[in-house]
């Protein structure tokens, strides 16, 4: 398990890395830039095509570096799902055998205790897998954030004269929230005294 997480913590890193180099570069095209401003007003048409081409190549740079760390990220995410699901895996087979010995004692008692804590896992389970499935989305998605798309919703609405903000608002997705599974009261004593005879 270490070893996964460990590889995630690198990954990471390595997000960081290619992101800072991608600033990095993007700062170096906004100097070419300058410089091809600097070299026109100077009469310099010749010098100011090299820049120009200089300019051009560290945005392509930039860009490119961005790539990579979403696909990188993506990656970090899909290794982060592998060592959660490992774990949940490892808590469900925990479960599993002691329900085993359980049934070949036939405790009625120690068979419900143990299948409550198989529920329970079930629904930590459950919750892991809806996280795992929201990370899993956004890593192979690569969406906006909505604040984001939100802004250039309105300033591209903003451009044709057209009001968004109802429409956004209309379109906004609801939360769900997670609700207990269990059984109620009565069909639980039934299972119980099932069990007993």
């Amino acid at each position: 398990m270490a070893g996964l997480e460990n590889t995630v913590m690198q990954l990471k890193f390595t997000v960081k890395q290619l992101n800072r180099q991608s600033n990095r570069a993007g700062k170096d095209e906004l100097a070419e830039k300058r410089k091809v401003e600097r070299a026109l007003k100077q009469g310099q048409p010749d010098i100011a095509r090299i820049y120009a081409d200089n300019a051009i190549r560290k945005q392509d740079e930039k860009l490119d570096l961005l790539r990579l760390a979403g696909r990188v990220d993506a990656v970090a995410s899909k290794l982060s799902t592998a060592a959660t699901m490992r774990t949940i895996s490892q808590g469900i087979a925990k479960a599993t055998r002691s329900l085993e010995i359980a049934s070949k004692q036939m405790s009625p008692e120690r068979i419900v205790g143990v299948m409550e804590k198989f529920e329970e896992e079930v629904q930590k389970m459950d919750v892991n897998a809806e996280m795992m499935q929201n990370a899993a989305k956004d890593s192979t998605n690569k969406t906006a954030s909505i604040d984001a798309v939100d802004a250039l919703m309105n300033k591209a609405a903003d451009k044709v004269g057209v009001e968004l903000q109802q429409d956004l608002d209309a379109a906004t997705p609801a939360k769900t929230q997670l609700g207990h599974t269990g059984l109620d009261e009565e069909a639980f004593q039934q299972r119980l005294r099932a069990l007993r005879n």
